[in-house]
Formats: C-alpha cells, structure tokens, sequence
C-alpha cells in the first residue's frame, strides 16, 4: 500500500545539476618568434565551402553582400590601368569583375582570399596580363619571425610553389589582433546553422510520417503478438494501406510532440537569427514579403555594412597592387528616407528631428 507521509519529501538539486552557461575561451593565431618561418594553412576551407554550399542561407546572403559590394561596377582615373583590367581573362574566360566577385564571397566564406596577379615588363613599366583565384586550401602563408608576411607557397598537387608577395592579392575578412588570418563569416553563425538544419530536418521527418502511427499500447505482454502486429503496422505505414487490428487488443496514439506551428515558428527565428549575424538583412538576400519600412530599415542599416567591404577591397587593391579603383556604390536610401521623416507628420515614434538640439531646449 502506497505511503504518503509528507515527512519523506525531498528537494531537487538543479543548482549543480545544471551548469551555467560558459564562453570558451580563444587565444589568437600568432608567429612562432623561435623559428625561422610560420606557416598558417587553411584546412577548414573544405568545410566553409560545404556550408556555403550546402545552406541556402549562407549562399544567398554571402552572394548579396557580395554583389551590393562589387557588382554594380567601377571607375579609375588611370586610362591604361582600365584597358589593363578589361583585358584580365582569369582561367580563360573570365572578367576582372567576376573575379573580384568570387574573390568577395571566398573571403566572406572561408576567411582569406587570394589571386595571383600576373606581371611583365614592357617598355619599362609593370603591367598586369592577367589575374587568377587561387582557392585557400591551396595555399600557405609563410612569416618570418618579425611577424611580417614574406611569400605564399601554393600547392600545385605535388610540391609547393613559392609566389612572391608583391605578386599576391590577399584581402582578409575581419581580422583583429595579429591574427595570422581573417575570421570567416560562418563562424559565430555556425551554432545558428546547426540549430537550423537540424530542427528544418526534424520537421521534414515529422512531415514524412505525419500519417504513420506512433506509439502502440498492446493489452498483451507477449513479445510474439506484439513483434507481428508490429510488422504488419510498419507493412501497412509504409505501404500507405489500411490495417487491421481486432477491437481492444491495442491502443493507437501519436507521438507527443510540440505543435506543428511552434516548430515552423522556431525554424523562422533561427534563420531571422542568422541574417542578423551574418551582416544581411533578409529583406536584401531573398524576397522574403518584407514590410515597407522593414525593407527600408534594413536597407539603410546595411549600407555601412556593404561599404566598408567596398573600401577594404579598395584598399586592398591599391596597396598590394597599386590598383586604383573604385566600387560604384548602389544608390542609398537616406536622403529619401529623411524628406518621408519630414512629410509624415502623422509618424508617432521619435523621429530623428524630435531628438536634434533645438535654440528653445
């Protein structure tokens, strides 16, 4: 007979059950002051490349910063550097804008970009004959211990091939401190991504058996019924046929699960979530319904977004290559958005004016 004396109670211990949330710690990538060279090889670049690849997501938003960034062209002052640029050809078919394109979204993707530029002399001046990716899990950065970069080794299959420094585009995606590399731009999403594609596979296994039975109460113990009936149950699930059982020998009901909208509402905000680390606002990267104003705020947030990456590979170019050029710029929403603040006396949130100093304040 049960026995309900209140003097047996006890307490739960969730206090050292569950741990409180810790951040790993990170130490930075740096040059070995003891050896002649350092070496950094990209050997996660496989990997980026999956994810790029694989998720929709990261594809379409690392695509989108790119084109915002380089994709509606540039302009130089230096008549021969454009004839120069215009005659670029990559792997044989290729423009200079499609190879900085590639060279954007590489960088976003795995951290660090390269492309050789090709050289000769004529009449006494460099020129450039031509420009060429190479992927990143084809090359090592070589320092020497001042911490200074002195060359790139490529791998061409067999043995490594030195490339002088001058002769190397190199753009770095975030680096800070004296990182050896960049940062890619999947990493502080990844965990995001994760959560995504394993709740969106989730789903679609619930979706895939949404008709099939799920747990079986059998008023029997006898493992030999219960294994036959269980057969003839995933016979008829998977055939999408009826079955049969006789009345009161078991007891059907589903899975318990969360409702169907609660996991689509998590799926959703896992990749709103992504969007906002990733730098791109969804509205930018797919026609996903946005609001007007939505759609403008996001805009105008990414603007500083997509022109530092202009200004970084500006920089890049014209230090490492002294090509000098510069990235139209898409056109900007501000000033529009400035004259509706103004029009829309009907607005009742703080407009930037109601907080600007004022002579009777």
């Amino acid at each position: 007979m049960a026995q309900f004396n209140i003097n047996n109670a006890i307490t739960t211990d969730f206090t050292n059950a569950v741990p409180d949330f810790i951040v790993n710690q990170k130490a930075l990538d740096a040059v070995n002051p003891n050896g002649e060279e350092t070496y950094w090889y990209f050997d996660k670049a496989p990997e980026r490349y999956g994810y790029y690849l694989s998720i929709p997501e990261i594809f379409s938003a690392a695509n989108a910063l790119a084109t915002w960034s380089v994709g509606k062209g540039w302009t130089t002052n230096n008549s021969l550097l454009e004839a120069e640029l215009k005659h670029i050809v990559g792997m044989g078919k290729d423009t200079f804008e499609q190879i900085i394109w590639n060279h954007e979204v590489t960088k976003l993707i795995v951290g660090d970009a390269f492309i050789e530029v090709k050289k000769r002399k004529r009449k006494g001046e460099t020129i450039i004959i031509n420009m060429i990716p190479i992927s990143p899990e084809r090359v090592r950065v070589v320092f020497g211990k001042d911490g200074m970069i002195k060359r790139y080794d490529t791998w061409n299959g067999n043995k490594w091939k030195s490339i002088k420094k001058e002769d190397m585009l190199h753009s770095q995606n975030k680096r800070i401190g004296d990182q050896m590399h960049g940062t890619s731009q999947i990493e502080a999403s990844k965990m995001i991504i994760d959560a995504r594609n394993e709740a969106l596979e989730d789903e679609r296994t619930i979706k895939h058996r949404d008709k099939a039975l799920g747990i079986v109460y059998y008023k029997t113990n006898n493992a030999g019924k219960i294994s036959y009936a269980n057969t003839q149950i995933e016979k008829a699930v998977k055939k999408g046929e009826m079955l049969g059982l006789p009345e009161d020998t078991a007891k059907i009901e589903p899975y318990p699960s969360r409702s169907s909208e609660d996991r689509t509402t998590w799926i959703s905000y896992l990749e709103n979530f992504f969007y906002q680390v990733f730098g791109v606002p969804r509205s930018i990267a797919t026609s996903d319904g946005t609001s007007e104003v939505g759609g403008i705020n996001g805009h105008l947030i990414f603007e500083p977004i997509y022109t530092k990456e202009q200004t970084d590979l500006e920089g890049d170019l014209w230090t490492q290559q002294a090509i000098e050029i510069k990235f139209n710029r898409p056109p900007s929403l501000a000033p529009k958005t400035q004259e509706n603040m103004e029009k829309n006396t009907g607005q009742t949130s703080i407009q930037e004016g109601e907080v600007a100093l004022k002579p009777n304040r």
